[in-house]
């Protein structure tokens, strides 16, 4: 730690939740980046009108396309806390409910021109967001796509009592009203630099018929203030009323429509006739569940399927570049996720600098990437920073002087601090005993993980166990050491979230108040650059006080048949972000 950088110990707090690593995390915050990303044409929305917003192309018309995803579809509202924002949701609905932005698979923000005139800034003191919506935008039920439903979305999302959301980041610092049928009108009480994530993951749900089936003759009327018994009808509705499938409550108003379903086998999606931009590509998709990878796979040889989105696996990996030769197409690149070991700084030994330090000096990060990353996705590197991405254009490797993969530099570490290697070969001071446990999801993957790491460390004097599922323990505080996986779609909810001393998912409480002052400025200013020097900033002083240890990106992988053109895998959405665009041959 240096000496502009002041680490406290924050004392016990409710946790809200903890991701333990998995390998399918998704993120609860929306996604995208900062600065954009460079990847490869086809992660660029081929509606992309170069001025910042997007119209659906025009596309020849095509045959069926069968997409085999990993788990079942059960909510068409997937902003709750019971849905939170779950990636096999996503999948379906990403053509099913228009959305403000599309977010591209270089994670940049796109107004939708096909339902929306404008989403800006129109004042800064007080910030108000204003979104002019399409006249005679149309659900596929025929009733108005209109400010009804982004109002519903606000209520929702803005800490309204009986509401669940998965999260109010946002919108609970905003105001909201209806100016006119096709104008919806924000108004915060404290700056907010993110406002284009306030309704992401299909947010935008149909208000009549929550008013329809709760009897509530107008949503616009409620407010978070309104009498209890109302906001319950309309909160027990939002929360539960849209799980499972009911093609009688659940509209379209997106270029799909649902056709039918069989709730946990197979969701098929029509062309919308309704939809207000160009038709779809595909005349049908038919998304099933496929839990087993490796049925995925066979399923893509067979040509059961024509694409496939298995978990990110070695061997899977290397079952479809062997396809090649019959006409299958592997990508792979990094995902939206890292890994990193968290450390509690109410444990004893973590509030230790010297501890911290001598930990992240003993882990082998080249191994762990060789074992468990680079068979998918061969360039993956240790990752050096908490806040951004390889790719991302403010990346600063901070941490490969300080993870140095050298157990005997721990030890000389250790020993200067007056630690003393007992016949057991662990370390000690003062009585207390260099042994500690780390918690995860209780994966074979992940088990495979702690082994390595315990290992290589253990070569340094440190006794490590494996904690497995750590689950409510770890939410709540009571973990040495858990080996997690963030989102870093959104960079400044994913550190803010992590860090600030009052962060939702700060379980490690964690309190330095230059982390503090420089989330502050990344969320609440406007000036990109601003934005991304600060994050830089609270980055620096995270790899200073080395209260977490990042290990590398998470890769994702995908396949499809040659014969579809435009398939790329996007953060959240997966590969059907763009399905609308499809080209198949």
């Amino acid at each position: 730690m240096t000496g502009k950088s002041r680490l406290l110990i924050r004392l016990p707090a409710g946790i809200a939740c903890l991701v333990l690593a998995v390998t399918g995390c998704a993120a609860a915050s929306g996604t995208g980046r900062l600065d954009g990303g460079n990847g490869p044409a086809n992660a660029r929305a081929r509606g992309d009108n170069g001025d910042g917003s997007y119209r659906a192309p025009k596309v020849p018309p095509g045959p069926a396309v069968f997409v085999a995803h990993g788990g079942k579809f059960f909510a068409y509202n997937n902003t709750t806390m019971q849905s939170d924002n779950n990636p096999d949701n996503d999948v379906v609905l990403s053509q099913i409910l228009a959305d403000p932005f599309i977010v591209d698979g270089n994670g940049r923000f796109l107004v939708n021109s096909d339902v929306l005139v404008s989403a800006e800034l129109t004042s800064k003191d007080p910030q108000v967001v204003t979104y002019k919506i399409k006249p005679n935008v149309r659900w596929s039920d025929g009733q108005p796509w209109d400010c009804r439903d982004f109002y519903l979305a606000w209520l929702a999302g803005s800490a309204t009592p009986y509401f669940t959301p998965a999260t109010t980041r946002g919108l609970d610092r905003a105001n909201a009203e209806c100016r006119d049928k096709n104008t919806f009108v924000e108004t915060y009480r404290s700056p907010y630099a993110d406002w284009r994530r306030n309704y992401p993951h299909h947010a935008i749900l149909p208000a009549h018929i929550l008013e329809r089936e709760t009897g509530i003759a107008d949503v616009t009327a409620l407010s978070p203030t309104s009498a209890p018994a109302v906001l319950k009808k309309a909160g027990d509705f939002w929360n539960s009323g849209w799980t499972g499938f009911n093609a009688k409550t659940m509209p379209a108003s997106g270029p799909y429509q649902f056709d039918s379903s069989t709730t946990g086998t197979q969701t098929v999606l029509i062309r919308n006739q309704a939809w207000a931009g160009n038709p779809a590509g595909p005349a049908m998709i038919v998304l099933s569940t496929v839990a087993d990878g490796t049925a995925a796979v066979q399923g893509l040889a067979n040509r059961q399927f024509t694409v496939v989105q298995p978990p990110a696996d070695p061997l899977l990996a290397d079952r479809l570049r062997a396809l090649s030769g019959r006409g299958v197409i592997f990508a792979a690149r990094g995902g939206p996720t890292a890994e990193h070991l968290d450390l509690n700084l109410l444990s004893p030994l973590f509030r230790d600098p010297v501890v911290r330090t001598a930990f992240a000096q003993c882990i082998d990060r080249n191994k762990l990437v060789d074992e468990l990353a680079r068979g998918v996705r061969p360039e993956t590197q240790p990752l050096g920073s908490l806040a951004f991405l390889p790719d991302d254009a403010k990346y600063e490797d901070l941490y490969s002087g300080k993870m140095v993969a050298d157990a005997q530099k721990a030890q000389v570490t250790l020993e200067r601090a007056g630690w003393i290697l007992g016949p057991d070969g662990v370390y000690s001071k003062a009585g207390q005993r260099l042994s500690f446990a780390i918690s995860h999801d209780g994966s074979a993957v992940h088990s495979r993980e702690v082994e390595l790491i315990r290992t290589q460390c253990r070569q340094a004097g440190m006794e490590i166990a494996d904690a497995g599922s750590g689950g409510d323990a770890v939410g709540h505080g009571q973990f040495d050491v858990a080996l997690t996986t963030s989102s870093r779609a959104s960079r400044v909810w994913s550190l803010a979230d992590h860090y600030a001393t009052n962060g939702k998912f700060n379980y490690q409480h964690y309190s330095n108040p230059e982390v503090d002052a420089a989330l502050d400025v990344a969320e609440t200013e406007y000036a990109e650059p601003t934005q991304l020097d600060s994050l830089m900033k609270a980055d620096r002083l995270l790899a200073d006080d080395l209260v977490s240890l990042p290990l590398f990106q998470v890769p994702i992988m995908w396949a499809y048949t040659n014969n579809i053109g435009s398939v790329y895998r996007q953060a959240s959405d997966g590969v059907t972000w763009n399905a609308n665009e499809w080209t198949v041959r």
